[in-house]
């Protein structure tokens, strides 16, 4: 197995640097303002992306390096590394060592390759060419990226004073590590047959899903009289995904059964009214007799049995009498009677809404499937050889391989113009008047990620559309409103991530995205668009046969179930080590299905507690809740990465709040950043119990620290990238 996934990774590695499949010896592709004629320069130089001009103004040559955008009248030399002009050190002699040092670090690396230079001479180190590109983004002043034909073809501009280019912009805090090699080991799969991601197509869905948001809304006002619940349209996309047997990527179109049980459950909890968490006495009063009020009104104007009214009318009756008489009774005396009334009503107010809720449910989901279908007949217009008839999934091969990006096997039709502009540290990419946001170290990231792990674009000539394509992806997921999204999945800190790799061997995680990932290899909610930074595909279709991961799953209880029913199959199957490390918050009021599973599983090696408010999220926010780590490892995975007595005191360790830290909170709420850290976040840092009685509370637990976000030309809304639940 060890021979056969070794080879299969230099495979992959070749095929990442050359998509033709040419080998690590051919030339690299030149960029167009050399093509005309062979380069004059050492062959050293020019891989380093340096090119020879002529300055018509001077009538002198002078030379251009297209990495650093910088200029110079006297033939560059390598080994002169300068921080300012030549950040990332292309232009750095290589460094003596063996040819497996490649660590330049954090994401920064370079292949080195030894040639023979004749029988009796010392090998020679030299910097693999990477990909020809256009120039980096990274540099403030830079021309745009653009993906039009006509900016290719366009030579530098004639410089007047050769000077080196401004300093580029390098973000004070990094929340990955794109050096970590993945051991997460499956067996070898064709292509996948997912539609290319298209930015004509994601303008379209962006407008479909916002369309279905208002019919939601609209259907919650007019049937029930209640606004929808918090996060329960995007809970009811990741819930529909588990099941949803349809082709496309977002919205469900073939999903058994068609009633959402996440969506209906949801809805009902607000039925007759939304309740909320309780402070004060009053509040509790006040809250009595609205939900009192409500049942009755509720069942006088629904087609509801004898026996129902009499209870709720008599039991609402009862608790008005009882209001108006009972002036010193407590906020707990308020509070006891509200449960009650909840019990006594609860289940003829749900009997008299069961069928109108259903409808709810109903009516978004046929929505939802004539927008897939629409989107889809779109969609193939725009390729130039669509699929004529549908691709049946192929049988898995025999062979082992180290896992890989998701490849597409229907090849990418040519993509429209997306614009690129900086707006002092974010990244503002535009297409037909829709403007999507990024922090400029987020940028950087997507640009490593790119460069590692896409395969049909070496010019990065389709770069700005597919990260156009993948922002608005997300952004339409979790929606526009201020604070939306960001409830649905937690975050650990790097300190924790550190602690894992160390100490249990974790290099990669069951449920990210390419914006708030640590390694570059990662398990996340679309396949078409985020293979190309780097995503295995959704987690539940991924089959490792060996490896450590990490799952920190979004809070959506079919989604979590069906995580432990795949974890355990997994396990079942695999006699390689296998180990699964899930963070999951520790709800016991009531206890949800998937951590009772887990804590009955067989594969159950270890399970711990981290107690509420004693460890930090990322952007080191206290958690108002304990957070339950479980280790589920077959007896291969347990043998290797046993949670030890050591390895659980450094994973602790990591956990515990830093009192370095002045920005550290004690209560829910923002948390305060340094200016210069005001835009590095990478993760949602909300993990905040969601529950009948605190839906309105959880505004205030969600991290406001937005570093990327989507517009219009006349206005602008939250970040994707601090909204990252990934199925």
């Amino acid at each position: 197995m060890s021979n056969d996934s070794q080879g299969s990774v230099k495979g992959e590695a070749t095929m990442t640097a050359s998509p033709s499949g040419s080998t690590s010896s051919q030339d690299p592709p030149l960029s167009p303002s050399t093509t005309a004629k062979p380069p004059e320069l050492p062959d050293e130089l020019v891989q380093a992306g340096w090119s020879k001009c002529w300055s018509r103004r001077e009538n002198r040559p002078y030379y251009f390096n297209r990495f650093t955008n910088q200029s110079l009248w006297e033939v560059p030399v390598l080994g002169q590394h300068d921080v300012i002009s030549d950040p990332l050190g292309l232009n750095a002699a290589p460094a003596e060592g063996g040819p497996g040092e490649g660590n330049l670090g954090n994401g920064q690396r370079k292949r080195r390759i030894s040639e023979e230079q004749g029988a009796g001479l010392n090998s020679i180190k030299r910097v693999k060419a990477e990909p020809t590109t256009p120039i980096s983004p990274s540099t403030p002043g830079a021309k745009q990226w653009s993906s039009a034909p006509e900016d290719k073809l366009t030579l530098p501009a004639t410089p007047t004073t050769p000077s080196p280019a401004p300093a580029p912009y390098r973000p004070a805090v990094i929340y990955w590590d794109l050096d970590i090699q993945t051991n997460a080991v499956i067996r070898e799969h064709p292509p996948t047959h997912h539609l290319p991601p298209h930015p004509e197509i994601e303008l379209q869905r962006a407008q479909l899903v916002t369309k279905l948001r208002q019919h939601y809304h609209e259907l919650c006002h007019q049937r029930e009289g209640i606004d929808p619940p918090r996060e329960s349209f995007n809970r009811w996309l990741l819930e529909r995904k588990v099941v949803d047997k349809g082709q496309d990527p977002l919205l469900p179109s073939d999903c058994d059964p068609v009633i959402s049980p996440s969506m209906f459950r949801e809805v009902m909890n607000d039925i007759p009214i939304r309740l909320s968490r309780i402070k004060y006495k009053e509040e509790a009063r006040k809250l009595l007799f609205k939900y009192a009020e409500a049942a009755k009104k509720m069942i006088d104007s629904r087609n509801a049995s004898p026996e129902s009214r009499k209870v709720v009318k008599w039991n609402a009756e009862d608790t008005m009498s009882w209001l108006r008489r009972d002036h010193s009774a407590s906020k707990e005396d308020y509070m006891d009677r509200l449960e009650h009334l909840r019990q006594q009503c609860g289940p003829h107010v749900t009997a008299v809404a069961k069928d109108s809720v259903e409808g709810i449910c109903s009516k978004i989901y046929q929505l939802s499937a004539e927008y897939s279908r629409r989107l889809r007949q779109t969609h193939l217009s725009l390729l130039q050889d669509p699929p004529t008839t549908e691709v049946c999934a192929s049988s898995q091969q025999s062979r082992l391989v180290y896992c890989y990006p998701v490849r597409l096997a229907i090849p990418s039709p040519p993509l429209p113009r997306v614009e690129l502009h900086f707006e002092n540290d974010m990244a503002c990419l535009r297409f037909k008047g829709e403007m999507v946001k990024l922090n400029r170290g987020h940028f950087s990231k997507l640009e490593l990620l790119y460069r590692y792990s896409c395969i049909d674009d070496p010019r990065f000539e389709r770069f700005l559309p597919r990260v156009w394509s993948l922002l608005k992806r997300y952004q339409v997921m979790f929606g526009s409103g201020a604070n939306e999204g960001t409830g649905l999945q937690g975050a650990l800190p790097v300190a924790v991530f550190e602690a894992l790799v160390r100490q249990f061997g974790v290099s990669f995680e069951c449920f990210a995205s390419p914006l708030n990932c640590y390694f570059k290899q990662f398990g996340s909610a679309f396949p078409d668009t985020d293979g190309f930074f780097g995503s295995r595909g959704p987690f539940l279709s991924f089959c490792p046969v060996s490896g450590s991961f990490e799952a920190n799953p979004p809070f959506c209880e079919e989604l979590m179930d069906a995580m432990v029913a795949h974890f355990e199959g997994l396990l079942e199957k695999s006699s390689e080590p296998l180990s699964f490390i899930v963070f999951v918050p520790e709800w016991r009021d009531p206890v949800t299905p998937a951590l009772t599973r887990m804590e009955a599983s067989r594969f159950l090696r270890h399970q711990l507690t981290i107690p509420a408010y004693e460890h930090e999220e990322e952007m080191y926010y206290r958690a108002v809740h304990g957070t339950a780590v479980l280790f589920l490892q077959n007896d291969a995975g347990f043998g290797k990465w046993a949670p030890t007595a050591e390895r659980l005191a450094e994973l602790m360790a990591a956990y515990r709040p830093s009192t370095s830290r002045p920005s550290t909170l004690s209560s829910p709420g923002p948390a305060p950043v340094a200016p210069g850290d005001k835009d590095s976040t990478s993760k949602a840092a909300d993990m905040t119990q969601s529950s009948v009685m605190s839906h309105d509370d959880n505004n205030n637990n969600n991290n406001n620290n937005s570093s990327s976000s989507s517009s219009s030309s006349s206005s602008s809304s939250s970040s994707p990238q601090d909204k990252m639940a990934a199925v």
